[in-house]
């Protein structure tokens, strides 16, 4: 699924797309109102989370542009306003749900995961006969669990969120290895061949597009 991240703080905002991304969530991270518009006007996006104290033009504000257009966007309000009315005016805004901060980022993924199934967005992805089970963290091919170790789980999670489509060399590093920058630079290709071995049986594999990176794919009987 695509979210869209509305946070002002630089910090908070890279840290919560990190959190999200290890979660197998694609994000988009923007500071201000006039960013998140702009971005919301030329891209398509599942989820939004919506930090309500922005500069400029603040949360609710956008919320109720949003809204005005007649989006239906699945909108989740993250703020540090903790009371009732604040909470109250966010939900009469349009928000779909609120959750004040400091929050837990498991609270924040069961939330958003809710608002996905509320609006019939798929959950657990697929490709072929592999699936991704969101709730118990594991893959399954046809009703067996494969074995992988966290870095192919976290990079096959990837792969999983676009089948068909190519992932970026970069992100699939940032997944597979967090901050921690690999010390050689084949590093990510040895997770990947490590991974393709274990998906032999599956009937998928994982492709090489030389210059923009990997995408998992249903076999077709050749070799990439």
């Amino acid at each position: 699924m695509r979210l869209l991240l509305v946070e002002d703080e630089p910090e908070l905002g890279a840290t919560l797309a990190r959190v999200l991304e290890r979660r197998g969530f694609q994000v988009a991270h923007r500071q201000s109102a006039a960013e998140a518009l702009a971005s919301l006007e030329h891209e398509l996006f599942d989820l939004v989370v919506l930090d309500l104290g922005l500069p400029g033009m603040d949360g609710l504000q956008l919320l109720q542009r949003l809204r005005g257009r007649g989006s239906t966007l699945p909108v989740l309000v993250l703020t540090a306003r903790g009371g009732v009315g604040d909470r109250v005016a966010g939900l009469n805004a349009g928000a779909d749900d609120y959750l004040a901060k400091p929050f837990d980022p498991d609270e924040l993924e069961a939330r958003l995961r809710a608002l996905a199934r509320r609006a019939g967005l798929r959950d657990d992805p697929e490709c072929g006969e592999l699936r991704l089970d969101r709730g118990a963290g594991a893959f399954y091919w046809k009703s067996q669990a494969l074995e992988l170790t966290p870095r192919e789980s976290a990079l096959l999670a990837g792969l999983m969120e676009r089948p068909g489509r190519a992932v970026t060399r970069a992100r699939l590093l940032g997944l597979a290895f967090g901050a921690e920058v690999p010390a050689q630079p084949e590093a990510l290709e040895v997770v990947v061949h490590r991974l393709r071995k274990k998906l032999a049986p599956t009937g998928v594999q994982i492709t090489t597009l030389r210059g923009l990176g990997y995408l998992l794919q249903p076999s077709r009987g050749d070799e990439d």
